[in-house]
């Protein structure tokens, strides 16, 4: 885990090693009570709209705000039409074999499309934390910046599918992390350094984003190399769904830019890709990343999916949805205060402080039938446990209105105040 922060603003946090021994020590007796209420690996069958069926309790219906489909493509009939239509003509599911051998064809026709969708060189991965396993090491190695190695700077909010790789990238060369959106702390880095990358998310999944204006500014000063992990910003921001980083980060992306992003969360689909900015770049990772050079491809009904949703990326629908998403972002933060209120990124996080009476508000919200997330250490840091809710445009104003009613009923019965 992360290190202590700096008592000095703008100073580098101090790295130690991972201590998941400890993480479990902390967090298991949450996680216990969480299991014990009925709030954790949940089997559901999908319903209408945003709606589930709890399989353990009888199949009851709850309104679920848990999943990252912000807009409620994950159960669209176009998309689940091109997953079948894909099994059917392949006959197949899945080809065990590295993607160095042998690839659906499909599989390229989905790359192509996604690569002039998104004006970029796009490599696909089963996740994106198998996306970010195979570019996080090829950045430690120099090859992505003239030849010499940088120092690897991680925001320290960044994604645990990112904040993981810190031990192998520290074997390759040198690892800072900062504070959360600390650029003046990374510009310090990037004067005292030949080459620096930094490793952030585009939105972070606890609400919150990159100021990617800066972040550019940084770049064109220092040469600073940008890894941005986008799976929360894709499809929600764009004419074509280009995703929060990519929207913003006009013409080529050249050789000092790489964004990860998911084909699951906005876009509908499943699995994860990269978008790359030169041929080079691309010819490396299709080598030697770990993920495309030692195991296999998305499967069939995954490419198939995924093709379908950027066919309605370039249609009116995807502007439709994306206004409808901001109208139900809106209509929640009428009704319930948060610390993201006015944002535009679909997440919001109650936050109640103690871990337990966070689990207990989660499960009387799960009474009252509304699935949220009970979000505590290490998901947040320790004393600042709540709930998350992602307001989709799957979900209809009455659900919005509904659950706004429910978390202030919550937390008077429960006789606790959010914080902001």
């Amino acid at each position: 885990m992360a290190g202590k922060m700096s008592t000095q603003p703008g100073l580098p946090i101090k790295n130690v090693p991972r201590n998941t021994a400890s993480v479990i020590q902390h967090a298991e007796g949450h996680f216990d009570a969480a299991h014990f209420q009925g709030l954790m690996a949940i089997y559901a069958r999908p319903l209408a709209g945003r709606s589930v069926g709890l399989i353990h309790d009888g199949g009851r219906c709850v309104v679920d705000f848990v999943r990252c489909s912000y807009l409620g493509l994950d159960n669209h009939p176009h998309l689940i039409a091109g997953a079948i239509e894909a099994m059917r003509e392949y006959g197949a599911l899945h080809w065990s074999c590295a993607r160095t051998r042998l690839n659906f064809s499909i599989l390229g026709d989905l790359e192509n499309a996604l690569s002039d969708l998104f004006r970029s060189r796009v490599v696909t991965y089963t996740t994106v934390l198998a996306a970010n396993m195979s570019a996080l090491p090829l950045i430690a190695s120099g090859h992505l910046t003239g030849g010499v190695k940088p120092v690897v700077v991680f925001d320290r909010l960044a994604h645990a599918t990112l904040a993981f790789h810190k031990g192998t990238i520290a074997a390759e060369t040198r690892v800072a992390t900062i504070a959360h959106n600390d650029l003046d702390a990374l510009e310090d880095l990037c004067r005292n350094n030949s080459s620096v990358a930094f490793v952030c998310d585009g939105v972070y999944s606890m609400g919150g984003s990159a100021d990617i204006e800066r972040l550019r500014c940084l770049q064109d000063l220092y040469g600073l190399f940008l890894y941005i992990d986008d799976a929360h910003g894709i499809s929600i921001f764009g004419e074509h769904g280009e995703g929060f980083a990519r929207s913003q980060l006009l013409g080529p992306l050249g050789e000092r830019t790489i964004i990860a992003a998911s084909l699951g969360k906005g876009f509908g689909a499943s699995g994860g890709l990269l978008m790359l900015g030169t041929a080079r770049q691309e010819e490396l990772f299709r080598r030697f990343a770990v993920a495309h050079a030692f195991s296999a491809s998305m499967n069939v009904a995954a490419i198939g999916s995924a093709l379908a949703s950027q066919a309605l990326h370039r249609t009116d629908e995807l502007g439709r949805l994306q206004r409808r998403l901001r109208s139900r972002i809106s209509l929640f933060d009428s009704l319930v205060a948060t610390g993201q209120q006015g944002s535009l990124l679909p997440i919001r996080t109650v936050e109640i402080g103690d871990e337990l009476a966070a689990i207990s508000a989660a499960r009387a919200l799960l009474d009252r039938g509304f699935y949220s997330s009970a979000i505590f250490f290490p998901t947040v840091a320790r004393g600042r446990a709540g709930l998350r809710l992602c307001p989709t445009a799957g979900h209809s104003e009455e659900d919005i209105r509904a659950v706004g009613h429910a978390i202030h009923g919550v937390l008077s019965d429960l006789d606790v105040a959010p914080r902001l």
